[in-house]
């Protein structure tokens, strides 16, 4: 199979291209590879490939890139939780406008299959259940209850605490952030686009993934990175809230091998799959791991909270294992313990706005 892979030159990109070799598919990258996410050299990871630089709001260059091409993972995207509001109009071009493009140009050349790097932030805040009133969705928590201290959301109706639980695809989208409302809207145009023209479209909601080639030393990069940063310059991991907030971090190499695994799984339309390792942790646990790793100082509780963080964000790895056939294979413990010494990719300006291509 010929695959095109966008983002390609990226930290999840790069990686899905070069396991979609490994396995015997012809990889074709394009990546923009702005300076503020690659610095000013071609990342050495991409010469093993045919690789095409640009933009992938080009019709022009799509048309051409998408010839003999069979299909599509989209992993290029302006990442992180946003730095400031002022980021929304680029969020929205070059994720949206851009995936609109994209999907435009794979009509016309009649490539009909998609695998599209979701996200778990189109949730918002988790599953919860209250003890009285069964599942709810809790309302976004107060300031004034973060700088309190209180960081557990309470039920809606009658304020006592929730349970945080597994949270399954069908959950209700909440985008908390432009950088989850860009991803929420991206899922949509796929969908649309497979009604349409009949296509196939895996949407794979990443949650936290970390691992070789991460960005490094930036504020969109993911907390493993951000981390890790901080132990390098020889200071404590600086944890919000108490570090009790329980995430999934999921390996990248399990990343790709999900793109991998919804290349040929069946699907009619659209569908998504929650990609995770079924093994949640606490940020804390992952700072004092790392810090462990590194020999570093202690993380650091440092409470407060960013607009728009959400408490607990674990999900349901039943879906994808059962459709995709995919179970996450690094754990917790192994895969923290070689992000100490992993190879990172550093951005060679963290202004303007990072895109950094997945």
């Amino acid at each position: 199979m010929r695959v095109l892979v966008t983002g390609g030159a990226g930290f999840i990109g790069s990686h899905v291209a070069d396991l979609l070799a490994a396995e015997g598919h012809e990889v074709v990258l394009l990546d923009a590879l702005l300076p503020q996410a690659h610095g000013r050299e071609v990342p050495p990871w991409t010469t093993v490939h045919r690789f095409v630089r640009g933009d992938l709001r080009d019709a022009d260059l799509l048309r051409s890139v998408l010839s003999r091409v069979d299909a599509v993972c989209h992993q290029a995207a302006m990442v992180g939780h946003g730095v400031d509001p002022s980021d929304a109009p680029a969020y929205a071009s070059h994720n949206d406008l851009g995936t609109a493009v994209l999907l435009a140009e794979m009509h016309r050349a009649r490539v009909d299959r998609l695998v599209l790097a979701g996200s778990m932030v189109i949730y918002g805040e988790g599953r919860y259940d209250c003890a009285e009133h069964g599942t709810v969705r809790p309302v976004p928590r107060a300031v004034a209850d973060l700088e309190a201290g209180h960081f557990e959301p309470r039920c809606p109706a009658c304020g006592r605490a929730l349970v945080p639980g597994l949270v399954p695809e069908s959950a209700p989208a909440d985008p908390r952030s432009t950088y989850a409302a860009t991803k929420l809207a991206q899922e949509h145009l796929a969908a649309a686009w497979a009604r349409q023209t009949g296509g196939a479209v895996w949407s794979l909601r990443y949650h936290n993934v970390y691992g070789p080639r991460m960005p490094f030393g930036t504020p969109y990069a993911g907390v493993a990175s951000v981390f890790r940063s901080a132990l390098e310059r020889g200071e404590a991991p600086r944890v919000l809230e108490d570090g009790r907030q329980r995430r999934d971090f999921v390996h990248v190499t399990d990343v790709a091998a999900a793109n991998l695994a919804a290349l040929s799984a069946p699907v009619v339309g659209f569908a998504a799959a929650n990609v995770c390792s079924g093994e949640p942790h606490t940020v804390g646990d992952l700072a004092v791991e790392l810090a462990k790793a590194m020999g570093g100082p202690e993380p650091q509780v440092v409470g407060g909270a960013r607009p728009g963080d959400v408490r607990h964000i674990v999900a349901d790895p039943a879906f994808a294992r059962e459709r995709l056939g995919f179970r996450a294979r690094v754990a917790f413990a192994e895969g923290v313990a070689a992000f100490a010494t992993d190879p990172l990719r550093a951005p060679a300006a963290l202004s303007p706005p990072a895109v950094i291509d997945r």
